[in-house]
């Protein structure tokens, strides 16, 4: 009896064969904005693999599609994001018989981007965020309602999916306090929100003049003021939030902008960590001191406590704070590009 012949494994990937690894990708993930990024990262892999023949998919061609993406100068986060993509289009082919294992624990292999350092976030202060609430108090409907969205924004600390998926009926009263009660967020977590006093009272101010008493929370609004339809989409969050904040006079300002700066606030106004953990709805506490911006603190950097040009150096070159005797008088330069130190600043205010 010979032997029973094994089916050839396969090595190259038409385009009908990726298209059908994707279909199984994008089904079998659960939040719109995952499958949002995949299939643009998968689409972006498929281009390139399919605009010139190839021999195999293997780990040579991904390595040839990363230093693709180091040569656009991409940032390191998108370049791993797009290998992930790769990995998973690879280990669902397998899975299906449409590609050899060998195959693609070779492409697991290849290695992502070193991401050194960290991007700096963006914060508003306190008066900037006034100022921006202050000038969007008009009487109308778009006025009322960009006025709500924004404080939702600022005191929640929400995302713009979450915000735009914002239910009435998740408006409750929980310990005597309202609050945004079961609130489904990024990555399927649950949380409850509590809403301060002042963003309830502008919600409540949009909602009685919309006439909005169950559904979304939000909605759009017709050329001619009024109403339309029954929702809002996140691209319309960033919209109010980047044209309400140019107009006050606060540029390159995104709506997750303002779910840092309401992190940045609690904390600064002595907000426990584990409870603005809790606010935000994040898993790591890493990710909760990454929106606080405690690795740097470009508010107090270290580097504005010297004044080389200020304080009298001494002649080995370090700075010589010692206060001078009572009665004598301080000299200041004439030169206008000195600063005083906090020693002369003391001098000169009382006589020393």
């Amino acid at each position: 009896m010979g032997k029973k012949h094994s089916k050839p494994r396969r090595t190259v990937l038409r385009l009908r064969d990726l298209d059908h690894s994707k279909s199984v990708i994008l089904n079998s993930l659960g939040s719109p904005a995952s499958r949002r990024a995949y299939e643009f990262a998968i689409d972006e892999f498929i281009t390139w693999y399919c605009s010139e023949p190839r021999l195999a998919f293997n780990r040579v061609v991904v390595a040839r599609y990363r230093s693709y993406l180091e040569a656009r100068a991409l940032a390191a986060s998108s370049i791993n994001q797009r290998l992930a993509a790769v990995r998973r289009l690879a280990y669902e082919a397998a899975d299906c018989g449409l590609l050899s294992p060998e195959l693609a624990a070779g492409i697991r292999h290849v290695k992502g981007v070193k991401q050194l350092g960290r991007r700096s976030g963006n914060w508003l202060s306190l008066e900037q965020c006034s100022k921006i609430l202050n000038g969007v108090t008009g009487s109308d409907l778009r006025e009322r309602r960009d006025h709500a969205m924004i404080s939702m924004l600022v005191g929640c600390g929400l995302r713009r999916a979450e915000l735009a998926a914002l239910e009435t009926d998740h408006v409750q009263i929980r310990q005597g306090h309202w609050a945004i009660v079961d609130l489904i967020g990024k990555g399927g977590h649950i949380r409850t929100v509590p809403i301060p006093q002042w963003v309830k009272d502008a919600v409540d101010a949009w909602t009685s003049a919309a006439g909005i008493a169950k559904g979304r929370l939000f909605r759009a609004i017709s050329s001619t003021g009024k109403v339309w339809g029954s929702s809002i989409s996140e691209n319309v969050v960033w919209h109010v939030v980047n044209k309400r904040c140019t107009r006050a006079g606060v540029e390159h300002i995104a709506p997750h902008d303002l779910r840092r700066t309401c992190a940045k606030l609690c904390h600064s106004s002595g907000g426990e960590l584990e409870q603005i953990q809790f606010l935000l709805g994040h898993s790591s506490v890493q990710t909760t001191e990454r929106y606080l911006g405690c690795k740097q603190n470009l508010g107090s950097p270290v580097n504005d406590r010297f004044y080389p040009t200020g304080p009298k150096l001494s002649r080995r070159g370090t700075s010589d704070h010692s206060i001078a005797p009572a009665t004598t008088t301080p000299k200041i330069s004439s030169n206008t590009d000195w600063v005083p130190g906090e020693l002369e600043l003391n001098a000169i205010r009382y006589g020393t």
